[in-house]
């Protein structure tokens, strides 16, 4: 099977990329904002919730290695899908739990996997499910931020749990060096 695309709001992007950088299977992984109403927002102009995006990773997979549904099982384990808009102290809009599907047949596994994580969770789930649009690249910056600056305070203190959390849980889907 060739790459496939999943587009994945789990709050800060740091977070989140950090985490499905890790992932056996994903190919690459990008930054950026996505499903608001801004043409190429910048940081700041998200930021200010007035955009309408959310920070979000596009993950890149090789659907050989890994499936859509064990993705999208390690989404839901790494980050807070029952906090509407926000992700420990990281709040507004742009920090919203939200799965991003790029094609039509790969709706029905993510509302599959969202059903399941809605029982696991007493229904309490806000993840938002919608098609991708008006996607845009996330600043050089802020790409691959959690390995180019591991020990900048956010990263020490918030990143670098996540990625011990999905390390522990999911060791059997850690990529080998």
């Amino acid at each position: 099977m060739a790459n496939e695309l999943i587009t994945l709001g789990g709050g800060c992007f740091w977070c989140t990329e950090a985490v499905f950088e890790q992932v056996d299977g994903v190919v690459a992984v990008e930054s950026g904002y996505s499903n608001g109403h801004a043409v190429a927002p910048s940081y700041e102009q998200v930021c200010s919730g007035e955009t309408g995006h959310n920070e979000v990773v596009r993950v890149t997979f090789d659907s050989a290695r890994i499936t859509l549904r064990e993705l999208l099982e390690i989404f839901f384990h790494t980050h807070d899908p029952t906090t509407l808009n926000r992700q420990g102290n990281d709040t507004g809009t742009q920090y919203r739990s939200g799965i991003y599907f790029h094609t039509p047949e790969q709706e029905p596994v993510v509302r599959e996997v969202l059903a399941e994580a809605q029982a696991a969770h007493g229904g309490r789930v806000v993840t938002e499910v919608r098609p991708l649009t008006n996607y845009w690249r996330a600043e050089d910056y802020h790409q691959r931020y959690f390995l180019n600056h591991p020990g900048q305070g956010y990263c020490a203190f918030v990143v670098a749990p996540k990625v011990e959390k999905f390390k522990r849980t999911f060791a059997s889907r850690l990529k080998r060096t």
